[in-house]
């Protein structure tokens, strides 16, 4: 399974890059008509460098020592060049191209570059109290796959609940809803309109520079450049006023009550989160990934982990003998 986990990640990603190039060759060739071989090998050049450095500058997650990349091309480095053989066909892959995605296939079973995002991704949430706090704390981790039996992970968030932190809403997988919920705008929305705006002040620059006539070309790259930097300190102080807002006027008064609800209804707002993502995939498109009925449960000092709701792939009232079993002591 491991291998198979290998090979597989390696082909998806080669096959991403392949993608990469065959977009750059394609936009050329709608531009120009045509492209010649020389254009290709600058593109294959460039791509897999970009990639290569993107690898690169990231150092190891600190569970897999720096070794591992090494062990892994001597064990699978037959896996890798019939990858890249069979992905890459008759692209023009010299030998240094060749060692960069080596290196890139070692790579991908023990970094995790923050610019590059990965499908196939799961997790673990773990939740409640040591033996000596007062107050929960929680850690997640972003766990990718195993590979010569080294497990590729990474923290992925993490809150301790105290004096200061008083309560924190973390939602997992699909949280675009409990997103809008607690911010008052869709994330999505809030993405594209961040990139709009940004696009706007980057244009609004050159088309200001271009309408002055009596600057030479000069004058007009200087005043552009200006107009840039003053345009960057602008939106910053855009994003960091609209931050402070969902702060102060949504996310802060609903962690406020949080932190002072009874258990009960702390468990009901947790399953509404849920709900409320659930009915969301169902009246769209999109794949229905959420959907009832929702396991609650609580964990508290006094009373440990508690089951709300929980549902079984049977009748409880079918089964006495089960639950009878189940909670038996001894």
């Amino acid at each position: 399974m491991q291998e198979r986990f290998l090979r597989d990640t390696i082909y998806s990603y080669f096959s991403y890059v392949k993608d990469r190039i065959a977009e750059k060759v394609h936009s050329t060739i709608d531009e120009k008509g045509e492209i010649t071989y020389e254009e290709i090998e600058r593109v294959v050049f460039n791509i897999i460098k970009e990639q290569s450095e993107r690898w690169a500058k990231t150092k190891n997650i600190p569970s897999i020592a720096e070794s591992f990349n090494k062990t892994i091309l001597d064990k699978y480095g037959n896996t890798v060049n019939e990858a890249i053989k069979e992905v890459f066909e008759e692209l023009p892959i010299s030998k240094r191209h060749s060692n960069q995605l080596k290196k890139i296939a070692a790579s991908l079973f023990s970094k995790f570059p923050e610019d590059i995002e990965r499908e196939g991704i799961s997790g673990v949430v773990i939740a409640g109290f040591g033996k000596k706090d007062t107050f929960p704390s929680l850690k997640s981790f972003d766990l990718e796959g195993i590979v010569n039996n080294k497990l590729k992970y990474k923290e992925y968030t993490s809150t301790k609940i105290g004096f200061e932190t008083t309560a924190s809403i973390i939602p997992f997988a699909q949280s675009e809803m409990v997103a809008t919920f607690m911010e008052g705008v869709d994330p999505f929305y809030r993405g594209m309109e961040e990139s709009y705006l940004s696009e706007i002040f980057s244009k609004y620059a050159k088309i200001v520079a271009n309408s002055v006539n009596h600057y030479n070309d000069e004058d007009k790259g200087r005043l552009e450049k200006k107009l840039l930097m003053m345009g960057e300190k602008m939106f910053e102080d855009h994003r960091e006023r609209l931050q402070d807002y969902r702060q102060e006027k949504y996310i802060d008064p609903v962690t406020a009550v949080v932190s002072i609800l009874p258990k009960d209804e702390l468990a009901a707002m947790a399953e509404s989160f849920v709900n409320l993502t659930s009915f969301k995939r169902r009246v769209t498109t999109e794949t229905e990934t959420v959907a009832g009925p929702i396991d609650v449960a609580v964990i508290s000092k006094g009373d440990g982990f508690v089951w709300i709701k929980r549902k079984h792939y049977f009748k409880a009232e079918l089964n006495p003998q089960f639950f009878t079993n189940y909670y038996q002591e001894g």
